[in-house]
């Protein structure tokens, strides 16, 4: 619980704002310092949209006019004003189904609260299905937690060989294979632990609780193979269009509905940069999809994704892409797949190969076919009646609605209202929309949602898991940021003095403050520079955080000599101004293989150079004399600045450059000199360039390169 002020700070707007959602709600307070329950907490998140519609008043007022006006000489004037009936007709539906969906969303909200019933708990001990060992442990001791008659586990006992009593220890060995029988899982005392919930913490259902789930597919292969398309083409909307240099920048989840049957896909980034991204994305998967370009064949990406793919586990579907394209070759496609280490159900192998085009859309229903044939002879299961496991996909800070988490469930129910653990984060679910933004109630095991309740932005591939009361989650997450702080303890940064020390003593290095939109984005390119392999060089990252370029960072890199990084974010024009001042360079990239090439080439000194253009001077030119040995001479007289003796030059006449070159000679009277000032007059003589005239401007300029601050 928190006041109407503390939850205004903590979704980042007005009170005012708050307490008018408060009155149209019918939610009752005093003032902004009253107290709100849980319920008008998770009231007030999942009707924060309806703020943002104050914002588009235009929209709104247009909806209203079309709405109120049934009569047809007033619906006249609306189409004259809209343009046609189509865009009123249209406006019609939107509010329609906005409001259906709403009114839905609320009567399953006030449902879930009314009859939200108990799920099964992840702490081991609530859990009838596992047995906690502890050293020493009798048949007594078993008997009494599995509610059966001692006797009835002597007789199992003898009939394993083993003499005892109720009273006889038994070794963790014999009491697992005891339990077995019981269809139930022994647990020593130290991996009952539940806040080591993503590492060796596993949960065991019982089998009547099983359900069928929906299989979770991952796409990889090479950049620009195909992946998005085919997701495009599965889910008939255009992602590619928003992407950068048309290449998937961050991991995204989704869900399709096929001959009745739900498929969860994460789109995973498709360079090597993204190596470590597409590892995660393989750790959450049932069966992956490796995608190679028909008119292209198997590359180095698509053979890292193959490798991925293996160290899953999991079965691999290939898809061969693009086969619309004139230059398309099927089997040599075919027979690169099976280089690479894929051996195809044709060949006698295990893999299924489907021909696809995600642009004609061809071969796209057979692929979701032999996903689902993979999926039922897997036997994808979940119990949807325990509280959720999970991992998150991608987090990022909206400045309206704060943490968003966009999160997949591999297990339980995920429900608006539960408390969670993720990583280190206590939090409390209080909205929660679907792929299509839709805000929803529960998510059921393999959905993939957006969550909005984290305290804090959590890493892209943390684990998270929901629990019974805020106690508990809370409880878990002060247990794992304790162990953190232990792990870490010994390990500390390198200082600022330290940091000039290596400086001094000749180390090359080169300092980095990276910033980035997303989690996800900070990981791949720290793990795409760590691989940076230069002897004698060293990059280190000073800061690595997701955000704005701001101030402090500017300060941090004048201070620690570093250059600033910025991926997919932009920094404000008085940070700019700032960088300028202390000269911190600033270098903004929204394609990650294009930072890391630059890097590469700025490291090794084959960046090429940059210049920039500095006008020294004009003359005009009063008179042309001819010499037959050596040509034309321009009598002219500076205008501005100064000329110099082989400087560049252009020839300017009626304000169109006809000669781009250089001044050959440069005389006053009969001798040379070096460089003539304003409102003297000189011989100029260029270089294999005869045909001037009166009147021309000469324009000398200096290219100079830029300083680069980069190693």
């Amino acid at each position: 619980m928190m006041s109407i002020l503390e939850y205004s700070v903590d979704v980042n707007l007005d009170v005012e704002k708050i307490l008018a959602l408060c009155d149209s709600l019918g939610i009752d307070y005093i003032d902004e310092n009253s107290t709100l329950s849980d319920e008008d907490i998770i009231l007030l998140d999942n009707n924060l949209s309806e703020l943002e519609n104050m914002d588009d008043e235009e929209e709104n007022e247009d909806e209203e006019e079309i709405l109120e006006n049934e009569d047809e000489d007033e619906e006249e004037q609306l189409v004259e004003k809209f343009g046609s009936r189509k865009k009123i007709e249209k406006i019609k539906t939107k509010t329609s189904t906005r409001d259906d969906n709403k009114a839905i969303f609320q009567s399953e909200k006030k449902n879930l609260y009314k009859h939200k019933k108990k799920l099964k708990s992840n702490v081991i001990g609530e859990d009838d299905n596992f047995v906690v060992y502890k050293e020493g442990m009798t048949v007594m001791d078993i008997a009494t937690i599995m509610k059966v008659n001692p006797a009835e586990l002597i007789k199992k006992l003898i009939s394993l060989g083993v003499m005892a009593n109720m009273n006889a220890s038994l070794s963790y060995e014999v009491a697992e294979i005891l339990v077995a029988d019981y269809n139930k899982t022994l647990k020593k005392i130290e991996d009952t632990d539940i806040s080591k919930f993503d590492e060796d913490f596993e949960i065991a259902d019982k089998e009547e609780d099983l359900v069928e789930r929906a299989p979770v597919i991952t796409i990889m292969g090479h950049v620009d193979h195909g992946k998005t398309s085919l997701l495009d083409a599965i889910r008939e909307s255009n992602v590619v269009s928003g992407e950068a240099g048309g290449i998937t920048q961050a991991i995204s989840s989704y869900q399709i509905n096929y001959k009745g049957k739900p498929i969860t896909f994460i789109d995973t980034p498709g360079h090597a940069a993204f190596t470590e991204m597409r590892a995660r994305g393989a750790k959450v998967t049932d069966i992956i999809i490796v995608i190679v370009a028909a008119d292209d064949g198997v590359k180095p990406q698509t053979e890292e994704a193959i490798d991925h793919a293996k160290a899953a586990g999991v079965p691999i579907i290939v898809a061969i892409n693009k086969i619309d394209k004139p230059d398309a070759n099927k089997e040599k496609t075919l027979e690169e797949v099976a280089r690479a280490g894929l051996q195809p159900e044709v060949w006698g192998g295990d893999v299924i190969v489907n021909y696809i085009s995600a642009k004609t859309k061809e071969g796209i229903n057979d692929l979701l076919d032999n996903i689902l044939l993979v999926s039922e002879m897997q036997g994808y299961k979940a119990n949807p009646n325990r509280y959720a496991i999970g991992t998150v996909i991608e987090a990022y800070k909206d400045v309206k609605t704060g943490v968003v988490a966009s999160v997949l469930v591999q297990n339980g129910t995920l429900r608006i209202g539960d408390p969670i653990c993720c990583g280190t984060i206590f939090g409390k679910i209080r909205n929660m929309k679907n792929d299509l933004g839709e805000s929803i109630t529960e998510a059921l095991p393999s959905t993939p949602v957006e969550i909005i309740g984290l305290s804090e932005v959590p890493d892209a591939g943390d684990k998270f898991m929901a629990f019974e009361t805020e106690k508990q989650a809370k409880e878990v997450s002060d247990k794992r940021i304790a162990r953190l702080k232990s792990d870490d303890l010994g390990k500390t940064n390198m200082s600022l003095d330290e940091l000039f020390s290596a400086i001094k003593k000749g180390e090359k290095s080169l300092n980095v403050i990276l910033k980035t939109d997303t989690k996800g984005s900070l990981e791949a390119i720290k793990q795409s520079l760590a691989k940076i392999n230069i002897e004698g060089v060293e990059i280190k990252i000073v800061r690595g955080s997701v955000g704005a370029i701001s101030e402090s960072d500017i300060v941090l890199a004048k201070a620690s000599e570093a250059i600033v990084i910025g991926f997919n974010v932009r920094p404000s024009s008085n940070v700019v101004e700032i960088a300028k001042t202390k000269e911190v360079q600033i270098k903004l990239y929204d394609i990650i293989y294009k930072l890391i090439e630059d890097l590469e080439k700025s490291i090794l000194g084959s960046l090429d150079p940059e210049y920039e253009e500095v006008v020294l001077g004009s003359a005009e030119i009063l008179a042309v004399f001819k010499f037959s040995k050596i040509g034309n001479i321009a009598g002219c007289r500076v205008l501005d600045g100064i000329i110099k003796n082989t400087s560049n030059c252009r020839v300017i006449r009626d304000g169109v450059v006809i000669y781009t070159g250089k001044i050959k000679t440069l005389q006053k009277e009969k001798d040379q000199i070096k460089e003539v000032a304003k409102g003297f007059e000189c011989g100029i003589t260029l270089e294999n360039y005869q045909d001037i005239k009166e009147k021309d401007i000469i324009e000398a300029y200096e290219l100079k390169e830029i300083k680069k601050i980069w190693v």
